[in-house]
């Protein structure tokens, strides 16, 4: 309910400025008071006001012209009805306002057992004292009228101070309470929407959006305020698309409205209820339309005859074969180098012996060192000696005999003879001792 002055720096003279001031108090109300005595007032100021039967605490909301315009607009006139504006509020004014805010939590509490108690059908909201705390205003919302003499009679009893009722509507329960919407943001109807406009499920229906009630219904229990937002656009956008009543007679079948794209003017209908869609411009629509109403039937919803049909046939495969012969073509092959003169990269030098120039041919590069840097670089020429006191020693063996080292050349070494015995296989032994017996006799 914040409102920004946007002439506070057009530079309007002082002496004509309207005199009227708008107070904003507790749940977003506003009203308006008379400046009589040309208070010097700054937006946001706490000021005491003149109400019935006592007197009230508010914040400056607004002044100057934008004040005119908005009760131009809430049709409030400019009469004797308007009350004063006493002062700029006081220390000690503010106190007592803070102690009589203090009382709403526990009346409401309160209030709400001696309802239960009394099985009244309506719903307490909100309590708001006054600040010289001499009355006590207490919003309900119930479905149905109801008759609150006794409640009266017994809250005035309890609290020791006059209670008027007042009953608000949902909405307006809603921007007294406060909360975040669905869009992530506060609620409009406690920040800046005062008045109230009936929203009809037409709009939701004018908008393409589904008829969920959880999904269109806002936290008051009823349809959203935004829903009125973009319903002038839709409604200028749904002049040019026309309306389809029954299906379209097409030589391909009867075709049925699915979907209909407001601002893309687009129309989708599927053949015979058929699962596959096809999406046509509203003006095609429209000449199907009359020329069913002439009694002619087109070939399909894209063309009146089947020649057209083939002809976009034949141009889409034309466009098909232009892409496969782009694509099937080789690749270009790289071009390969030209081999280089071999004298071109000699470097020509003068002979000191004697007048004609003869070609030397280049240095080679020097290759970089493969050796890794972790080993130590080992000279060539000079290999390191290998300790003779530390090699192993020959072993000898009463089997095998001594042991060769790997100095000693092998050629050097006498072989040992083969044993000329006859060798069988382990299946043929019975061959074997035959053989044996043989010989014996």
């Amino acid at each position: 309910m914040n409102s920004f002055d946007w002439l506070t720096h057009m530079g309007i003279p002082t002496i004509d400025k309207f005199d009227i001031v708008e107070i904003k108090f507790k749940g977003g109300r506003k009203e308006y008071y008379r400046n009589i005595d040309r208070i010097s007032l700054t937006t946001g100021d706490p000021v005491v006001v003149d109400v019935p039967n006592g007197h009230h605490i508010g914040y400056v909301s607004l002044q100057g012209e934008l004040v005119r315009l908005q009760m131009q607009k809430r049709k409030i006139k400019d009469d004797d009805n308007i009350l004063r504006i006493y002062r700029v509020a006081t220390q000690k004014d503010l106190e007592k306002w803070e102690e009589a805010k203090n009382r709403e939590i526990p009346t409401l509490y309160r209030a709400k057992q001696i309802i239960d108690e009394m099985k009244m059908e309506m719903k307490l909201s909100d309590v708001e004292f006054q600040s010289d705390n001499s009355k006590a205003t207490f919003y309900y919302s119930a479905d149905d009228r109801v008759d609150f003499r006794e409640l009266i009679k017994s809250l005035a009893s309890e609290f020791k101070i006059r209670v008027e009722m007042r009953q608000i509507s949902l909405r307006q329960e809603a921007g007294r309470l406060g909360g975040i919407g669905v869009c992530g943001r506060e609620l409009c109807c406690s920040t800046w929407i005062y008045d109230f406009k009936s929203v009809n499920t037409s709009a939701a229906r004018y908008q393409n959006l589904s008829l969920n009630p959880t999904k269109l219904s806002g936290q008051c229990g009823r349809l959203k305020c935004c829903l009125n937002y973009e319903l002038d656009t839709y409604m200028s956008a749904l002049s040019d698309i026309p309306e389809v009543d029954k299906p379209l007679q097409t030589e391909a079948g009867s075709a049925k409205l699915q979907k209909t794209d407001i601002f893309r003017k687009l129309m989708w209908f599927s053949y015979n209820n058929d699962n596959n869609w096809h999406s046509i411009t509203c003006e095609r629509v429209s000449e199907i339309l009359e020329l069913n109403s002439k009694g002619v039937i087109p070939y399909d919803l894209k063309t009146n005859h089947g020649k057209e049909q083939e002809d976009l046939i034949s141009k889409s495969n034309m466009e098909l074969d232009a892409l496969d012969k782009k694509f099937s073509k080789n690749k270009k092959t790289k071009k390969k180098k030209k081999p280089r003169n071999p004298g071109e990269n000699q470097v020509v030098a003068k002979d000191s012996s004697g007048p004609e120039a003869r070609p030397i041919a280049p240095k080679p590069e020097s290759r970089p060192n493969r050796q890794s840097p972790e080993k130590p670089i080992q000279n060539r020429q000079n290999p390191p000696r290998k300790n003779v006191e530390n090699r192993p020693k020959p072993v000898e063996n009463q089997d095998k005999g001594p042991q060769i080292p790997r100095e000693v050349n092998p050629d050097q070494v006498p072989k040992k003879k083969k044993n000329n015995k006859r060798r069988f296989n382990s299946r043929n032994k019975g061959e074997q001792n035959k053989g044996d017996q043989n010989s014996a006799q």
